[in-house]
């Protein structure tokens, strides 16, 4: 159906209701927006009546058409109306209208709107469309009014951290930390006092910073309750010892919980507008641009640990990865496997990757030790110059190749293989995974000088182990369970010739 078939039938009062739903669905199609629009040539007296419509229903979703438009000269009037809106669930729907125009001029109006908001006290009732109508103010105001984000300052202060590591080695990250450094193991990863955060920064290793909030070691009860703990337990404290510059901040609440998807969206909803009342708005949740992230952690009792990630502290080590494949392997990942394989790799080595994807692997061999020449090789015309964006931004010396590896050939041998290993399920099965594998291994045997090291990962440890096996010129030097789940392995592999 046409948007001026809709547009007819509204104009004769028939179903108005369901026929502006069914618009609004339409008008989604960029196509049937610019339909409308030129169907009702600037004049959106069609829908500007509705807004006093008897059913709030027939009111929401003829603003929400209003919005879909995106005419500034609408925004002063589609205020008037939100302000004569007595409807509780439709307000909210008038401010997101709202943020489709240019509507700076409102910015007082929306911020004192705010403000009423959140010190109002609402019934059970009402909590749903004031949170709703909250939210949506929020966004609003920041998109005009959004403050710089704090500077951290707490790098010499003494901290505690929790770094999230691969399950399986976490020795690797603890290696990494000052002799003395006390570490408790957690099931993920490991818990630490430091007064150098800087130095802890630069290991590679972990995936996530996290800090624990001193003397708050679990919430339980309401979300009230819980975000009466938070604010008043020592977050807001720790924020600010450790951060120049004033209040608000800005943060997103993120619960890891088994419970179920409804219940926990509706817990973090009612927390993040409590914690935004208790803390006298000196908190302030936002979906994005946030500066922190409040996460909370369910345990076997069901209470929750919290803990906070702070976007504030600038973390570039793998800000090269700008790049990347559905196939490619986390830097976090690559920089494990250099470690794991360390003490068989070598300075100013030669290293070859024959399916190099966007990089990663040979980025963070070179980051692990220095390297004489390094270079990339993929099929995947794609990869390589997702590659040569990465490496740009690394700063490193790579020569990459679009080629197939097993038609490569090269003046001079290699010291070092380092590969991610293509899959079952990357367009391969098993029995093709064997044959490439096979080809691989083969092949390599003529790119690498006599004891040469083979650094692969791959989820199919079964097949390369039984493949390599036919090659007795290849010895297993060490093997790595990375994930149990995914069966994904580091294999590292010397070849060694007997003259």
């Amino acid at each position: 159906m046409l948007t001026s078939n809709y547009l007819e039938q509204i104009r004769k009062k028939n179903n108005v209701r369901q026929n502006l739903i069914e618009l609004k669905q339409l008008i989604r199609d960029d196509n049937q927006k610019k339909a409308l629009a030129y169907e009702i040539a600037g004049d959106f007296s069609d829908f500007t009546v509705l807004l006093k419509d008897e059913d709030p229903k027939v009111r929401k979703n003829a603003v929400l058409i209003l919005g879909e438009m995106e005419c500034d000269d609408l925004a002063d009037l589609i205020w008037d109306a939100y302000e004569a809106e007595q409807t509780m669930f439709v307000k909210a729907d008038y401010i997101k209208s709202l943020s489709k125009c240019e509507c700076r001029q409102l910015l007082p109006k929306l911020k004192i709107r705010l403000q009423e908001l959140s010190e109002k006290k609402v019934t059970v009732e009402e909590e749903k469309h004031v949170r709703a109508e909250i939210f949506a103010l929020q966004a609003l105001v920041l998109k005009y009014n959004r403050p710089k984000h704090h500077k951290f300052t707490g790098f010499d202060n003494d901290l505690e951290v929790i770094l999230m590591t691969n399950r399986n080695h976490r020795e690797v990250t603890v290696a990494q930390l000052p002799a003395e450094t006390e570490v408790k193991m957690l099931s993920g990863g490991i818990r630490f006092q430091t007064t150098h955060l800087e130095e802890v920064l630069k290991i590679r290793t972990y995936t996530e910073m996290l800090f624990p909030i001193p003397g708050l070691r679990l919430l339980e009860g309401s979300p009230d309750h819980m975000a009466k703990q938070l604010v008043h337990g020592g977050m807001l404290r720790f924020l600010n010892e450790n951060h120049a510059g004033n209040p608000p901040f800005y943060f997103r609440l993120e619960i890891k919980s088994g419970m179920a998807t409804d219940r926990r969206i509706d817990l973090v909803k009612k927390m993040s507008l409590a914690i935004e009342r208790e803390s006298d708005r000196e908190m302030v949740n936002t979906t994005s641009g946030y500066e922190l992230e409040i996460r909370l952690v369910a345990n076997k009792e069901g209470r929750f640990i919290p803990l906070l990630k702070l976007s504030t502290i600038p973390d570039w080590k793998f800000s090269y990865r700008k790049e990347v494949l559905p196939t490619s392997v986390t830097p976090a990942n690559a920089a494990l496997f250099m470690a794991l394989a360390g003490s068989l790799l070598k300075k100013d080595a030669r290293v070859l990757d024959p399916f190099c994807g966007t990089g990663t692997m040979l980025i963070e061999r070179a980051r692990f030790l220095p390297c004489n020449t390094l270079y990339g090789i993929d099929i995947l015309e794609e990869a390589i110059q997702k590659a040569k964006v990465n490496t740009e931004l690394a700063n490193i010396p790579i020569h990459y190749i679009n080629r197939n590896y097993f038609d490569f050939k090269h003046e001079y041998h290699f010291d070092e293989i380092v590969t991610n290993l293509p899959g079952v399920g990357r367009n391969k099965d098993a029995e093709s995974l064997q044959i490439l594998y096979d080809r691989f291994l083969q092949k390599s045997q003529k790119m690498l000088e006599n004891n040469g090291i083979v650094v692969a990962y791959t989820t199919a440890p079964e097949i390369l182990k039984k493949q390599f096996h036919n090659y007795p010129a290849y010895i297993l030097e060490k093997e790595a369970v990375i994930n149990e789940r995914e069966n994904s392995r580091l294999l590292v592999l010397r070849y060694h010739i007997e003259y």
